[in-house]
């Protein structure tokens, strides 16, 4: 027995040894292990150098004039904030939920992590989590994993650890916290609590409340599934449950949990979306002018405008813009109704085959297609087949559809653009700033982009030239027809009925009424050269057609520039350049760079002969073609202007002129075959003023905007009032009249 004894016992110490052994290898084997990943055998860890070195990838923001944050540019939406801008509940939310234990851990909580393995090994609750405190957490945030298979995980943990004993060797808990809320994600490209705070809440992360942090605490878990604007219910019983971590941690009382979690969550949700949010073409068009100032650098900062945080401060104004935008919709709904209505079923978009079949040759998938080989028919084929896309159906809302790609070139065809700008014209700065109707569906910006033909608003270029010139406002010219020789028998008419035969004009007259003959008379007067000049020194740089026809308007001016032009209206005589960015700063509000626009130095005319414009284009809002400004609007603001229509009816123009502001706005269509289907529609006043009326007001409505609303321009002198005091309209003589036949055009020679 004792034999029996003594070898059970030594069996059992041999098996003892054994095992002892075994967890004895084991654990120098994981030794090894951990040393091996701590010297970089599994992958490079970073130095304690290099984690007290990085540095966010920071979006750069976008702020309008009163300081409205309107976009970002970046890789990753992130805006780092300061330890003190969180507030305690954010904090208190944070450690309640993520990591209790985290004032008392030095990065690694063995506590926990054992717990944990406890519950899932033992007892199967695979919902213990993982036992990663936020110093862990953060380490994952500045290093992700690049591959997430079961072999590699183990080895992640192992660095995320020697990685968060790192950083809690160089920076303090509070560093952590503001490193670790800098950085997390809360998905959909959104990282930091501040970018996080201003979509979901539209707020700051100081100005949160502690529901609202208890929200965006809350989706850490599972950014999608929890994200309170795709699954509100899943969102608020998330944050219900890091409101009772909060009071379990002694953070709030119970009386706070039973508030707190009576409140919905009042989401404020703003996408900061390259294609959506307000003024997009003037977002593209500051991306712009910022890469340009950016290549322009020559020091060593090597700005970057989707990494650097840096801050834009332009000079949009975001109430004007809003309301622009507002007025823009309720217009060009209803315009858009009137405009396919007169077509009825004989619009091109739906007749015209051949049309159709252009317009998709310069579509880039057409080019793409024909690159490939296939032929035209083969195109058109595949161009035609079905599939589902969202379509912009109106600016109400847009539908998922069944379409060809012929049937979005045929349904996009038809839509009226526009372009529309407000400047003020004593500093430059751009107020407003509309590039199209959809920024999603059409990029291309009809502000900075698009040359069109400006009609009747080039005419009160020409009349300057001819004051300049010495020419009387109140010399009358004659509204009858002639044709011209030397131009080809180029005959320029006048729209409507009217019988002008015998009439004469003053210029004010002339201008005021657009009145297209004595406009080309005027020019004559003037010079061709010398109103090409004029043109010039008023800020339009393109080149112009040397050509009788251009005091019609049918040179093609982009609308800033032409906006540049009337700003020599408001400052007697001398333009000012429109600009878009008033200061450029650091992410830590630096000022790097500020921008001022000047007076041109040179005087295109003088202030004489601004007053005497000014009063000129007073008329045509008072009386002329802009009246309806008085008597449909009922708009009593001191305003100057002028309307444009081109030739059958492609563009509908208005410029509007007051102290304070330069307002230009366009309508027509991107495809150059398709116009207006008549003038009523298509006209100036018709089709482009009602943008600047309703825009003006709502200005009126809102005392912010006195300073544009109630200003006045200066009395003009006794010398212009004497040089246009005469009668508008003279008639010929008996005689004249005798000798004429109104039936007969006059031949005559150009000279200009």
């Amino acid at each position: 027995m004792k034999k029996k004894t003594r070898k059970s016992s030594k069996r059992k110490l041999s098996i003892r040894k054994i095992i002892g052994l075994g967890i004895l290898s084991l654990f120098v084997l994981f030794i090894i292990f951990i040393g091996s990943v701590n010297i970089g055998l599994w992958g490079k860890i970073p130095s304690k150098k290099e984690l007290s070195n990085f540095q966010y990838q920071m979006a750069s923001e976008v702020y309008s004039a009163d300081n409205i944050l309107i976009g970002k540019y970046y890789l990753y939406d992130r805006q780092p904030v300061a330890f003190t801008d969180f507030p305690k509940d954010l904090i208190h939310a944070l450690i309640a939920i993520e990591d209790e234990r985290f004032y008392e851990h030095s990065g690694v909580d063995i506590r926990s992590l054992i717990r944990v393995g406890f519950k899932t090994v033992l007892l199967g609750d695979n919902s213990s989590g993982g036992g990663s405190t936020l110093t862990q957490q953060l380490a994952k945030n500045l290093y992700p994993r690049k591959e997430r298979n079961k072999t590699n995980i183990v080895v992640d943990k192992v660095k995320e650890m020697i990685i968060a004993k790192r950083l809690e060797k160089i920076f303090t808990k509070d560093e952590i916290l503001t490193n670790y809320l800098n950085t997390v994600s809360f998905g959909d490209n959104t990282f930091g609590i501040e970018s996080a705070a201003l979509k979901f809440f539209n707020s700051s992360t100081k100005d949160i409340t502690a529901t609202q942090a208890a929200t965006l605490v809350g989706m850490l878990k599972a950014t999608y599934s929890y994200n309170p604007r795709v699954f509100p219910d899943k969102s608020l019983g998330r944050r219900n449950l890091v409101l009772r971590a909060m009071y379990n941690n002694d953070f709030i009382s119970e009386e706070q949990v039973a508030q707190y979690s009576q409140e919905g969550l009042n989401l404020d949700y703003r996408e900061f979306d390259y294609n959506a949010g307000i003024a997009p073409y003037f977002r593209e068009e500051v991306r712009k002018e910022m890469l340009r100032w950016i290549a322009e650098q020559n020091d060593d900062t090597n700005y970057n405008i989707y990494t650097s945080g840096l801050k834009i401060y332009t000079t949009l104004n975001y109430k004007m813009q809003k309301l622009a935008e507002e007025a823009m919709v309720q217009h060009m709904t209803k315009l858009q109704n009137s405009f396919e209505k007169s077509y009825g079923s004989n619009a091109p978009w739906l007749k015209d085959k051949k049309l159709m079949e252009k317009i998709a040759k310069r579509t880039p998938t057409y080019k793409r297609l024909q690159s490939s080989g296939l032929s035209h028919a083969q195109i058109i084929d595949s161009l035609s087949k079905d599939k589902q896309k969202r379509t912009f159906k109106s600016w109400q809302e847009d539908e998922e559809t069944t379409a060809s790609t012929m049937d979005s070139i045929q349904h996009y065809t038809k839509f009226l653009n526009t372009g529309s700008l407000a400047v003020d014209p004593t500093n430059g700065d751009i107020l407003v700033w509309i590039g199209g109707i959809n920024f999603e569906q059409y990029k291309y910006d009809h502000i900075s982009q698009s040359k069109r033909q400006v009609g009747s608003t080039f005419k009160p270029i020409v009349y300057t030239t001819a004051v300049e010139q010495g020419v009387s406002p109140c010399t009358y010219f004659s509204a009858e027809e002639i044709e011209y020789d030397n131009l080809k028998g180029w005959s320029p008419s006048n729209s409507g009925n009217k019988d002008e035969a015998y009439l004469n004009y003053s210029m004010e007259e002339g201008l005021s009424n657009s009145i297209n003959t004595i406009a080309v008379k005027v020019m004559e007067q003037a010079g061709i050269g010398n109103v090409l000049d004029m043109a010039k020194s008023m800020g339009i740089e393109d080149k112009l057609p040397n050509e009788a026809s251009i005091a019609l308007g049918t040179g093609e001016i982009k609308i800033i520039d032409l906006a540049q032009a009337y700003t020599s209206y408001a400052n007697n005589g001398k333009h000012i350049q429109p600009i878009l960015i008033k200061s450029i700063s650091n992410h830590k509000d630096s000022v790097l760079v500020e921008f001022k626009s000047e007076l041109n130095e040179k005087t295109a005319f003088s202030a004489e002969t601004s007053q005497i414009m000014i009063e000129m284009m007073k008329s045509t809002v008072n009386s002329g073609t802009a009246a309806r400004l008085r008597n449909t609007y009922g708009l009593k603001n001191d305003i100057a202007g002028k309307t444009g229509t081109t030739q059958n009816n492609k563009d509908a123009w208005f410029v509007a002129l007051t102290p304070k502001l330069v307002h230009i706005t366009w309508v027509g269509l991107d495809q150059h075959e398709i116009g207006f289907s008549n003038t009523s529609i298509g006209q100036g006043a018709n089709a482009a003023l009602p943008l600047f009326a309703l825009w003006m007001q709502e200005l009126n409505k809102d005392k912010d905007f006195n300073r544009y609303t109630k200003s006045n321009f200066p009395k003009p002198s006794n010398s212009v009032l004497e040089a246009l005091n005469c009668n508008p309209i003279k008639r010929d003589g008996f005689f004249k009249r005798l000798f004429k036949n109104p039936n007969k055009k006059k031949n005559k020679k150009f000279n200009g």
